[in-house]
């Protein structure tokens, strides 16, 4: 996943995994000049990022890392509070609007960088939870995006997940064991999604079953390679932004324009 030469900004949101990772990746990757640097987004989440944000800063500062910290607010105007305010549990949750962000804003963080590769801490959890709720919400032309070996010229940086085969349990024993903080504070929004019923159905599923988890990885690894490979769907650039997005619109501007205009009207 990463190569020699390469300069690796690792997304450090401040949780267990992402701190996990930033550890395992620098003890690998070695103290290499110029070699890492972690990125983290604050997405404006009232009493929940900060704390994140404080121990990711302690690890960098242990570790001898550079580190940014690049704000909803500073690239797209509103903070994710700010952005959220009008909406309704009618509407699409908030976890797939900060989504859209804040994949954008690891993107533009990578950029501005100068890194080669962008690894995520995504688990094997993770992987096949996102998996799942693509069948789900019918959005199977994403899938193809899920291929860990998935290349885009149109991607400012390319993208790894070092540990998508290793369970969320797993990383938290790790943390645990590594002396490594753990988050006190929840994400108010974490509930509203599909995610939160998908994790849980899955656990129970491998509580009953053991292993099924990784069964389901290696069998969602199997349909994404073959729907990579037989899939022509290719990225273009926004007609707005000139990022890349699946049709004419990307999300980030398509839902950056209903919340501007939900925010400076009214609902």
């Amino acid at each position: 996943m990463i190569a020699k030469g390469d300069r690796v900004a690792v997304a450090v949101s401040g949780g267990k995994d992402s701190l996990s990772l930033l550890r395992v990746i620098s003890d690998v990757y070695g103290p290499r000049q110029n070699s890492m640097v972690a990125i983290s987004i604050d997405e404006g989440v009232a009493g929940y990022r900060d704390e994140a944000l404080d121990h990711a800063r302690s690890l960098t500062k242990e570790l001898g890392l550079e580190h940014i910290v690049l704000s909803y607010k500073e690239l797209f105007g509103f903070t994710l509070d700010e952005a959220l305010d009008w909406k309704d549990e009618r509407d699409v949750s908030s976890c797939s609007f900060c989504g859209v962000f804040r994949r954008r804003a690891i993107d533009e963080a990578a950029v501005r960088v100068e890194a080669t590769v962008v690894a995520t801490a995504h688990n094997l959890d993770d992987y096949i939870q996102t998996f799942m709720m693509n069948l789900m919400h019918g959005d199977v032309a994403r899938l193809a995006w899920l291929d860990p070996s998935y290349s885009d010229d149109t991607f400012p940086v390319r993208r790894v997940k070092p540990f998508m085969e290793i369970y969320e349990e797993e990383v938290a024993l790790f943390a645990y064991q590594t002396g490594l903080p753990f988050q006190s504070v929840s994400c108010p929004y974490m509930h509203e999604g599909l995610r939160s019923e998908v994790r849980d159905y899955l656990n129970t599923m491998e509580a009953n079953h053991p292993g099924i988890k990784n069964v389901l990885l290696s069998s969602s690894l199997d349909v994404i390679s073959h729907y990579a490979r037989t899939s022509d769907k290719k990225s273009v650039p926004c007609s707005s932004c000139g990022k890349p997005s699946s049709n004419g619109l990307c999300n980030v501007c398509r839902m950056k324009a209903t919340i501007e205009e939900h925010v400076k009207y009214g609902p």
